[in-house]
């Protein structure tokens, strides 16, 4: 059967783009950067997107579109023969329903909260009650399940009609959507009276915070955000690289990929810090910064319902971009394990990932134990741990080592097919860099992960 192939270069990049953006991108990063000295923790998370995040991203491409297969198979197109390599494909495909199984859940949280700041439920409440709402969605398995199953039929529904009139048109369109509605929002809060206060406590390098959190803390954290933002080791790349031509180079498309994430990430911090500094509330909170501080924000603001109802759609776009081009994957390695059609993988996976979705519903309230308070209190804490310290980082190693090492598929291959096509080149003075440097800066990571989670 032909490879299916995506209609443009725009299709690609978004649907790319939209994979690596997620949530904790713009709910993570102005929370860290908050804590780590404002523009001092930016300038370093830029520095170690460059380079960590970028040359592994544009392994993940080369693998994809030299193969021409989804991550599950794309290994034994390239390894030689009697190698193992392609033992981490099917880890891969584990990884990727790990991500869906707390993902859906999350993702149906941002639908609840635009739906109850849209019709107005948020309204007129005090902030005990705001906090409330929270507390109350967690505890309701009927609210949480509705919302979830809601995600896995949108996404599946999507991806079944196929590549081009399903996945890509639809992304497309809420790509661009969000684009809009995140610049909107930044506009908004630039007009805040707290402004320029916010924009400073995000933006101008504050080193005497950084020392507060500890330098070695921030820089750590930098180089996670860095390395997690882009969601690699999981084959989430790979399949998008499988479906694209050879006109373009993949250093090229995988920076502009990296330009766009980090423009989402910034104009986040300029939507969130005018605003809990026009309203003097507590710019790193993390989380319920989303749940709780901003809809007492909106509560409070002018127009704050349609505001509110804008960030939360915002949020609910990002979330989705993920969702569906994970599913792809999903779906994709479904069809070239089994041979069965487009519809029936999307049938399956419709099936597969709500019941494996579940747990991390029922988690907090039927399923709720004490037991998972290691991992920070709930099963999706766990999933969260599993994916973030286990299967991205080592994923991204396997998926480095076989690039540049001649036990893989080796330096020569890679720069190869990623140097095919217009735009940046890839040079043999990196590879010293790529073969002996990152990939301990990569063990480290995985490391300080396990440390930070079990023995800090």
């Amino acid at each position: 059967m032909e490879r299916e192939k995506l209609k443009s270069r725009l299709g690609f990049i978004l649907l790319s783009a939209g994979c690596a953006i997620g949530i904790g991108n713009v709910w993570k990063f102005p929370y860290i950067a908050g804590q780590g000295g404002g523009g001092a923790f930016v300038l370093f998370y830029l520095l170690f997107l460059v380079i960590l995040g970028l040359p592994i991203m544009t392994m993940e491409f080369a693998v994809g579109r030299a193969s021409r297969k989804s991550p599950v198979r794309a290994y034994q197109a390239l390894e030689k023969p009697g190698q193992k390599w392609h033992i981490h494909g099917y880890l891969t495909l584990i990884g990727c329903y790990l991500l869906m199984m707390f993902y859906t859940t999350v993702a149906g949280w941002m639908l609840h909260y635009f739906y109850m700041t849209a019709t107005g439920k948020l309204a007129d409440l005090n902030a005990d009650q705001v906090a409330g709402k929270f507390t109350e969605m967690l505890a309701d398995p009927g609210v949480m399940t509705f919302w979830m199953v809601f995600v896995v039929a949108l996404g599946i529904f999507v991806c079944a009609k196929g590549l081009q009139n399903g996945l890509e048109r639809v992304t497309k369109v809420m790509m661009i959507a969000l684009l809009v509605i995140m610049v909107v929002l930044a506009v908004n809060s630039l007009f805040m009276p707290g402004a320029k206060e916010g924009l400073s406590f995000f933006l101008v390098p504050d080193f005497g915070r950084m020392k507060e959190v500890g330098v070695v803390n921030t820089l750590v954290s930098a180089m996670n955000q860095a390395f997690f933002t882009l969601s690699l080791g999981i084959g989430a790349m790979s399949i998008f690289g499988s479906y694209i031509g050879k006109e373009h180079s993949l250093l090229g498309e995988s920076a502009r990929i990296v330009v766009l994430d980090t423009f989402v990430a910034i104009t986040a911090g300029l939507i969130i810090f005018p605003a809990c500094f026009t309203y003097g509330v507590d710019q790193t909170s993390g989380p319920s910064l989303i749940f709780i501080t901003l809809p007492n924000i909106f509560a409070n603001m002018a127009m704050g319902r349609l505001w509110g109802s804008l960030f939360f759609l915002f949020m609910a776009f990002a979330a989705l971009s993920t969702v569906l081009a994970v599913f792809e994957n999903i779906i994709c390695c479904g069809m070239e394990l089994t041979g069965c059609s487009r519809k029936k993988s999307s049938l399956v996976n419709f099936v597969l990932i709500t019941l494996l979705s579940l747990p991390c519903v029922l988690g907090y309230n039927v399923w709720a134990w004490d037991g998972f308070a290691v991992f920070g209190g709930a099963v999706l804490d766990l999933e969260d741990f599993l994916v973030s310290n286990l299967f991205l980082p080592l994923g991204s190693l396997v998926y480095l080592l076989f690039c540049v090492t001649k036990y893989g598929w080796g330096w020569d291959n890679y720069k190869k097919e990623v140097n095919t096509g217009k735009g940046l080149k890839m040079h043999d003075w990196m590879r010293g860099y790529l073969t002996c440097v990152l990939p301990v800066i990569v063990l480290f990571i995985f490391a300080f992960g396990i440390y930070d989670k079990f023995f800090a």
